[in-house]
């Protein structure tokens, strides 16, 4: 039976890559955007597959929700949840108020862990899932925080947040026998709008890493950090 994936943020950028990769790979994948007709036009480029577009905004938690719920009763429930939509804001830590703050922390934890509250559980019962977060090296806490204020904690919390959501994992299967990992990875630095044209690593680089994990087949990690296939420190 084909699996059903779900990634936000999957009209641009390393989402793109990461959707053409996961359509090519046969199966059937819903690209989240915030906007419909942006999906729609990033959609053409895309040749053949199961691929549907999904709007859902990710800065309010009863419209991912609402959508989410939507989507599932038209195209079944999500085996695979790969949260790629994120926000960088790389405002001075002098200059960053509460409300720019929350904005990033809404975008890149929240909503990771509001879809998560909408797949783990039925992952853990149908006793299959694959839940990957795309993260960051500035987030990493091994890298001292390297990168912008908000972008940086906001990203270290994505890696506190799978490690927590691991946890209810190995605590599933202490009752039973199931195939289900949450991984964090870091596509590097990309060329894209958000990582700019300097940037080394191309899009489809970037998606490598969190496709192979979405793919894995049985005995997958479990609450680990990835680049390029390989295992990194927190």
């Amino acid at each position: 039976m084909t699996k059903n994936v779900l990634v936000t943020g999957g009209n641009r950028g390393v989402g793109l890559e990461i959707v053409k990769g996961m359509v090519a790979e046969g199966y059937k994948v819903l690209m989240g955007c915030r906007d419909e007709d942006a999906g729609l036009e990033a959609k053409k480029d895309i040749v053949g597959g199961d691929l549907h577009v999904i709007e859902m905004p990710l800065d309010n938690e009863s419209a991912i929700v609402d959508a989410f719920t939507r989507a599932e009763a038209v195209y079944g429930p999500i085996d695979i949840l790969i949260n790629n939509a994120g926000v960088l804001d790389d405002t001075q830590w002098t200059d960053v108020t509460s409300e720019s703050f929350a904005s990033s922390m809404q975008v890149n934890v929240f909503a990771p862990l509001t879809l998560i509250q909408q797949t783990l559980p039925k992952m853990i019962e149908r006793g299959f899932g694959r839940i990957i977060n795309v993260s960051s090296s500035y987030g990493s806490f091994h890298e001292s925080l390297a990168g912008p204020f908000s972008y940086a904690i906001s990203k270290a919390a994505v890696n506190a947040l799978t490690v927590k959501m691991a946890a209810v994992v190995d605590n599933a299967k202490e009752d039973k026998e199931i195939d289900v990992a949450v991984n964090s990875m870091t596509p590097g630095w990309v060329h894209t709008r958000m990582g700019g044209s300097d940037a080394p690593k191309t899009p489809e680089e970037g998606a490598d890493t969190a496709i192979w994990l979405a793919t894995l087949a049985d005995d997958a990690p479990n609450g680990k950090f990835f680049k390029d296939r390989k295992e990194i420190a927190w």
